[in-house]
């Protein structure tokens, strides 16, 4: 089983701001970002978010995905009558999901939400990470990166600017 993140950043490095907010992160979402994103997105067969980026995208007006979504949260008893049908919920250790996962026959998952991000790092669950820089700087907010208990190495890819100013580098764990 491959697992890939994919998330974008502000310069000062923020995914979001205190109350979870990452509408700021729209405003370079032209057709080259999209490209690139629907690039990474073609093999994925599963998304794994946390509750509060699901929370998030329950405020769009569509729903965004066209694959299996899995909310990780132990506070959630149950999916949102908006929601149903929409994504199932998973409560259970990065390694367990990635198993229960794979026993369901995904082979290709995208993990999202910061804690959901970092918890996977800190197991050392993320084969491919995928980091969009935008040109902004927001000056407080949600980290990209927590505290860890171990060093976790990747080797760089590649990186591309495009023409909005948004730097996409691509890792892979080495």
């Amino acid at each position: 089983m491959k697992i890939s993140a994919y998330v974008g950043t502000s310069l000062d490095g923020f995914i979001a701001r205190k109350d979870g907010d990452f509408a700021w992160l729209s405003q370079f979402a032209n057709d080259e970002a999209i490209a690139a994103y629907n690039e990474f997105m073609a093999p994925i067969d599963a998304i794994v978010i946390g509750r509060g980026t699901f929370e998030e995208v329950l405020k769009f007006p569509d729903w965004p995905y066209d694959r299996p979504v899995f909310v990780l949260s132990s506070s959630l008893g149950e999916l949102p009558a908006n929601a149903k049908g929409k994504a199932g919920i998973l409560s259970m250790p990065p390694r367990e999901i990635a198993e229960h996962l794979s026993n369901k026959g995904f082979s290709n998952i995208y993990v999202d939400g910061g804690t959901v991000i970092q918890t996977f790092l800190n197991e050392g669950l993320i084969d491919e990470l995928v980091i969009a820089k935008a040109p902004i700087i927001i000056g407080n907010g949600i980290p990209l990166f927590g505290h860890g208990d171990a060093d976790i190495l990747f080797r760089h890819i590649r990186t591309v600017v495009a023409s909005n100013g948004l730097v996409r580098s691509y890792y892979e764990k080495k």
